[in-house]
């Protein structure tokens, strides 16, 4: 009986093992595509100083495809942690806020006054003034929006402009108008303003066949006008927020704590 028992208890801890070395797989999996954004947001610095600045813009994009799938997949596998929420803001803080301010910089704004670079620290100031709210209101708002403009939303707008322009200087006008355009994205970023998150929606389990249609021309679109596709995609979203204000004809504060517990109880 007793080695019995003691085999039951060997193959009890053995168990135990394997089920810890799994947990730490899950939690690392999450950790190393918030890696590939940080590595993503370097590479883009990188390739900004060789000059190559539509491949940084790219960059940047696939930091952004890493970026929703390290949340996904820590929800999906139930491997969300405070450290996992910190380590993706810091990631952000260079994908999203220092690389395309860079980026914009060295791609436009070098030629022009002292005021060029304060706009584009405007950004990176505001960007991560942005993900510093974001994390503190965590649990407090409604989840099916943001607000104000996300870090990705903004970086977006920067590198699809760059990716619609080239890799050729742009002329004077151009250069004053991306000036403007970041101190307004910066702007934006730290304002009010509502833009639809799109974590409550469905769109495969309600409606799979208008999903794989949307997808397809997309997918069509990005295949024949990527740059202009991006351009307009994210310059759209960007103005959704103040339009949705204008339409509303007056700002709608979020929720409380204590409505969104009594919203969840009934």
């Amino acid at each position: 009986m007793t080695m019995i028992r003691r085999g039951k208890g060997s193959r009890r801890r053995r168990w135990h093992e394997l089920r810890d070395k799994r947990r730490r797989g899950i939690v690392l999996l999450p950790s190393l595509l918030t890696t590939g954004n940080l590595f993503c947001g370097f590479f883009a610095l990188l390739l900004t100083v060789e000059g190559r600045y539509t491949d940084a813009s790219l960059a940047i994009f696939v930091a952004m495809i890493m970026d929703l799938l390290d949340g996904r997949v820590a929800r999906l596998m139930k491997a969300t942690s405070q450290f996992g929420v910190e380590f993706d803001s810091l990631a952000d803080v260079v994908s999203f806020c220092v690389a395309p301010a860079f980026l914009l910089y060295s791609y436009a704004l070098k030629d022009l006054s002292r005021p060029a670079w304060f706009g584009v620290f405007l950004f990176v100031i505001c960007g991560a003034l942005r993900l510093a709210r974001f994390n503190v209101q965590t649990g407090t708002v409604d989840r099916r929006y943001f607000v104000g403009l996300s870090t990705p939303a903004a970086a977006g707008v920067v590198a699809a402009s760059i990716l619609l322009l080239g890799d050729a200087p742009p002329i004077r006008w151009l250069q004053i108008s991306l000036a403007a355009a970041a101190g307004v994205l910066a702007l934006l970023m730290v304002s009010t303003f509502r833009y639809w998150s799109f974590k409550e929606v469905d769109f495969v389990r309600r409606r799979p066949v208008q999903t794989l249609l949307v997808v397809l021309l997309a997918i069509m679109i990005v295949a024949t006008k990527h740059d202009l596709f991006l351009f307009v995609l994210f310059t759209g979203y960007a103005l959704s927020g103040p339009l949705h204000r204008l339409m509303l004809g007056r700002p709608v504060a979020a929720p409380t704590p204590v409505e969104l517990a009594t919203k969840e109880s009934t």
